[in-house]
């Protein structure tokens, strides 16, 4: 029988009108000993009563619910009792615009309905949808307070992978710096939001910008338009071999990683297959070891909002090999998780709230003139 809320785990509610999602969501979820599924629904009718009921702490949603959509209960929950809520949705890009708009609407995440083809899917899936929700019980705003949950237990028997499986760490010779400056970021939950209040405060000319962004497969490809379409810079979901260019972000496109390389004064970007590192894929961690190694002093590294600790060891080895670097607030951060870390290891130089992220690329990117 489940837990009482005594018991300090994670109560998560599903709501997706497959059967067979919410039986292999439950099996996903009941394995993490901080988290315990309260029950599931239908579609909204059925989770608005078990709501009343009592709140769960997250919610998982469905876009595609009959008698009412994701969206629409998402905005309505919002509007009445907000509770975090991750979208639940399947693998296609057809799909991906509507995420969008969820997370617009508050949304805090999204996870893609798992794929169990071999084990090593499901493994990850795990891994990926379970930290996910914890992250979401500590997002901002939550229905009720709660201790910050024990670390995570192992889900799968790999050890938790570093860069190394990507590439070496950094020698330790930092490179000579030059007036181009290239930005590289790191964001996880919280970050969509975040990322969209500074970019649209960049202005055309402002210095190549390269992101990671946790998120799905599929999903970096519209989060980029969405970007594109609201800012002065240009934004596009990163391929292989494209260059850093002034006035143009790159986004590294879901389940792959992307590093920093340079040929002469060109910095371009490589985009590759590999394990989670840090849990994640594309890994922050990956892009900052790479910006140590090839830019050094040319480079400025901040980390944003986001659960764990991925780009922490990164951000450290940019610092080392003469970056600045730069943490987001706690209070700006919907979860103050990869920030911390990366301060509590001394791997910030400066700490800045959300708002005046923009100001600091623009400073320490090139244009001195900024008041």
């Amino acid at each position: 029988m489940g837990q009482t809320r005594g018991s300090g785990k994670i109560r998560v509610l599903i709501i997706d009108d497959s059967a067979t999602v919410r039986q292999t969501l439950s099996a996903i979820l009941s394995s993490d000993p901080e988290i315990e599924v309260m029950g599931s629904a239908a579609d909204p009718f059925a989770a608005v009563r078990r709501i009343a009921e009592e709140a769960p702490d997250v919610i998982t949603l469905d876009v595609e619910m009959p008698r009412m959509d994701g969206i629409t209960f998402l905005r309505k929950l919002m509007s009445q009792h907000p509770i975090p809520v991750v979208m639940c949705s399947s693998l296609v890009e057809e799909g991906s615009e509507t995420l969008m708009q969820a997370l617009e609407a508050g949304a805090v995440d999204i996870i893609v309905k798992p794929r169990v083809d071999t084990r090593q899917m499901l493994l990850e899936a795990q891994v990926l949808i379970c930290d996910t929700v914890k992250a979401a019980a500590r997002a901002r705003p939550r229905a009720t307070e709660r201790k910050a949950a024990a670390p995570a237990r192992t889900l799968r028997p790999e050890p938790k992978l570093n860069a190394d499986v990507m590439m070496p760490a950094p020698s330790g010779h930092a490179m000579a710096k030059t007036t181009e400056k290239i930005i590289c970021v790191g964001a996880s939950t919280g970050g969509t939001e975040a990322l969209r209040e500074v970019l649209e405060q960049l202005p055309a000319d402002s210095p190549g910008i390269v992101i990671v962004q946790h998120m799905p497969e599929s999903f970096t490809a519209a989060f980029a338009r969405r970007l594109d379409s609201l800012c002065e810079v240009a934004v596009r979901e990163a391929k292989d071999g494209d260059t850093v260019l002034r006035g143009q972000v790159l986004i590294a496109p879901g389940n792959r990683h992307t590093l920093l390389q340079r040929s002469g004064a060109r910095y371009f970007v490589t985009v590759k297959d590999g394990p989670l590192v840090s849990r994640h894929r594309p890994s922050v961690d990956v892009l900052f070891r790479s910006a140590a190694h090839c830019a050094g002093a040319n480079a400025v590294g901040i980390i944003m909002t986001g659960m764990g600790d991925d780009g922490a060891n990164g951000l450290l080895e940019m610092r080392n090999a003469g970056a600045f670097t730069i943490a987001q607030d706690e209070d700006s951060c919907v979860v103050f998780g990869m920030p911390k870390e990366a301060i509590n290891r001394g791997a910030a130089e400066k700490i800045v709230a959300l708002s005046a992220i923009a100001r600091e690329i623009l400073r320490y990117g090139g244009r001195a003139h900024v008041a």
